[in-house]
């Protein structure tokens, strides 16, 4: 059954004329594709990241946001999870699954309000606020081990930083405990 969609006001309402280069493209890229994706570079101490604006308010799935895959990948990912929802297939939340990240399992969970405003800048102008949901896409190690396990990767530990409100490390080896 498809979602009500939320009736929010974003930058789609905006005149066009208040709207500078950028954030025409920007808004005239989720128009024409019902999404963007926001590319952010990794810096030393931080590492690279992708997220979506425009699942919200096209699908009423929450935004998604990604740490630590390569550009053309997160972005392939994130197509995937948006074609999922215009058929009204709805990602598993809270708990391992696959079906998100190609052959490999991956976890979607929430992510907390006070990380937005380091993390989701785009999304955050064209919602006008912090009023979107958000989830943040985990991968595992190449043991399928996840970060809050115990045997996870200790070397990709910085890959993805926990933005979730309940820490990884309160998970007990499950994201549902």
């Amino acid at each position: 059954m498809p979602r009500t969609l939320p009736k929010v006001a974003t930058a789609l309402d905006a005149p066009r004329d208040r709207l500078d280069l950028e954030e025409r493209r920007f808004v005239a890229a989720i128009r024409e594709h019902g999404w963007f994706r926001t590319n952010i570079f990794e810096e030393p101490g931080r590492p690279g990241y992708s997220f979506s604006t425009g699942f919200w308010v096209n699908r009423g799935h929450p935004e998604v946001i990604v740490f630590g895959l390569k550009s053309d990948i997160a972005h392939a990912v994130l197509w995937d999870l948006y074609r999922s929802l215009l058929a009204n297939e709805e990602p598993v939340q809270g708990e391992p699954a696959w079906g998100i990240l190609g052959n490999h399992r991956a976890c979607l969970l929430p992510v907390s309000r006070e990380h937005y405003a380091n993390y989701l800048g785009w999304s955050r102008w064209f919602y006008g606020n912090d009023d979107f949901p958000c989830l943040q896409l985990i991968w595992p190690d190449r043991d399928d081990v996840f970060p809050w396990e115990l045997s996870f990767d200790k070397g990709l530990a910085r890959a993805q930083p926990d933005l979730s409100d309940v820490g990884w490390l309160t998970l007990g080896g499950s994201p549902r405990h």
